[in-house]
């Protein structure tokens, strides 16, 4: 069956990193927009971070990239395209957290690792090009990542940057949410945000300053516009309160 045309506005950001943009509305309201990101290791196997739907452009610009062989699922809530991208790529591995695969027994997905249930030192096979941080004081469970050969940091829920624009870039709507308008790394309400997110205070400051201790200018998230340079210094405002 072919997938349906793609609205997903597909981007090379940096050497061998690309990204995957498309419409989404929470609760069919609010313009968030989704992005899945892949990233061609040095072997040239392929590292996806998988959030949206896997249509025909996508895998075409897949396999121009290279194999498809790691499979992420980078938090408890970003696990709906999981099975779709594993049935397209059964070779490569998937891994995700726990609390994501808790949610979806009844697929039959076979996962290869699993943040939260794993020892914090695992390593998975990828880390010599990207490095990750189990947030496991942070309500949805967030990994971020980071690709120090682009200096860049992926991440799913952990920080916005609203509005959607490039997301609904090739939609009719301006990505914009109503009345709120935005919501980026330096606005009091994301550090509010951040702050009442976060469970476990003190596991939430060790793994705020792990990442602001790594060596990036980008950040890729999965809601709003790609933060294409200071990305240290949005997420040191973002997450203020933590490192004070």
């Amino acid at each position: 069956m072919t997938a349906p045309a793609s609205n997903c506005a597909i981007r090379q950001v940096a050497k061998d990193v690309w990204t995957f943009s498309c419409p989404f509305a929470r609760f069919g309201l609010f313009p968030v927009g989704g992005r899945s990101t892949a990233v061609k290791l040095q072997n040239g196997d392929v590292w996806v971070l998988a959030s949206t739907p896997l249509s025909d452009e996508t895998k075409t610009k897949l396999s121009e990239i290279g194999p498809v062989k790691w499979i992420i699922g980078a938090d408890a809530v970003h696990y709906m395209f999981l099975s779709e991208y594993k049935k397209q790529y059964p070779d490569a591995k998937l891994i995700a957290v726990e609390d994501a695969i808790k949610k979806k027994p009844e697929e039959g997905l076979k996962f290869d690792g699993a943040w939260g249930a794993d020892p914090p030192d695992t390593k998975y096979g990828f880390e010599s090009d990207i490095q990750h941080c189990y947030f496991s004081g942070f309500k949805n469970k967030d990994v971020a990542f980071f690709h120090p050969a682009s200096k860049t940091v992926i991440e799913a829920d952990l920080l916005f940057n609203l509005p959607a624009i490039e997301q609904y870039s090739k939609t009719g709507s301006s990505g914009r949410i109503p009345i709120i308008g935005n919501l980026n790394p330096y606005m009091w309400v994301h550090k509010r945000f951040a702050w009442s997110l976060g469970e476990d205070k003190e596991a939430m400051k060790r793994d705020v300053k792990t990442v602001a201790g790594w060596d990036f200018n980008r950040i890729i998230p999965c809601h709003g516009d790609v933060i294409e340079k200071d990305g240290n210094a949005a997420w040191r405002a973002a997450y203020k309160w933590y490192l004070e």
